[in-house]
């Protein structure tokens, strides 16, 4: 649902997904460091800086800036029974006109990975992409050997599109990715991906 274009909350089943807030540094802080040998393999090199809390607040101005200016939807995954942080989702590069679409980027804690969490929030900011926002299309890029990753996004809804060479630095290296896309009107047929 959006409520203006500052604050933006969108409710699934278990989660309410929001924008990161300056309250949610420690649990943020707490939920990398303790998370960091399942995440870094997969993101781009931490910088000495990462998980400070100046680090923390330029992402939190960053992402209001972000949100009002229509150019990225970052948001939290906060779980609503206890209000736990499980992680982050990010519709990122969102393009206007002609291409009405954005880029899908996420993150998990590794005690929240592999109960659904994310496929829950990817749901969520999609249907948000689709039928609030306008978008048409929606991407996502991850490592060909992240077959995690590549489940979430196929149990999403997302198809397989190619590979990209040299696509994102990834733990201090070019990496290539597979890529994917969720169509709002999606007319191609189930994609079987070796």
């Amino acid at each position: 649902m959006l409520l203006s274009r500052r604050r933006v909350r969108i409710e699934t089943d278990r989660i309410s997904l929001r924008a990161p807030q300056h309250g949610d540094f420690r649990a943020w802080s707490a939920l990398r460091q303790a998370s960091a040998d399942f995440l870094i393999p997969w993101e781009p090199t931490w910088s000495p800086d990462h998980l400070t809390r100046k680090s923390f607040t330029n992402r939190v101005y960053w992402a209001q800036r972000s949100i009002g200016n229509g150019t990225a939807l970052p948001l939290f995954l906060i779980r609503r029974n206890d209000s736990t942080l499980l992680g982050a989702i990010t519709l990122d590069n969102i393009r206007r006109g002609p291409a009405m679409a954005g880029t899908l980027g996420y993150w998990i804690g590794e005690p929240f990975a592999r109960q659904g969490y994310m496929a829950e929030a990817i749901a969520g900011v999609v249907h948000h992409a689709f039928h609030v926002m306008d978008l048409s299309r929606v991407e996502a890029a991850c490592l060909a050997e992240n077959a995690a990753s590549r489940a979430t996004l196929e149990r999403s809804g997302f198809k397989y599109e190619g590979v990209a060479q040299s696509y994102l630095q990834i733990n201090g290296r070019w990496r290539n990715h597979v890529l994917y896309s969720n169509l709002r009107s999606d007319r191609r047929g189930r994609t079987l991906v070796g």
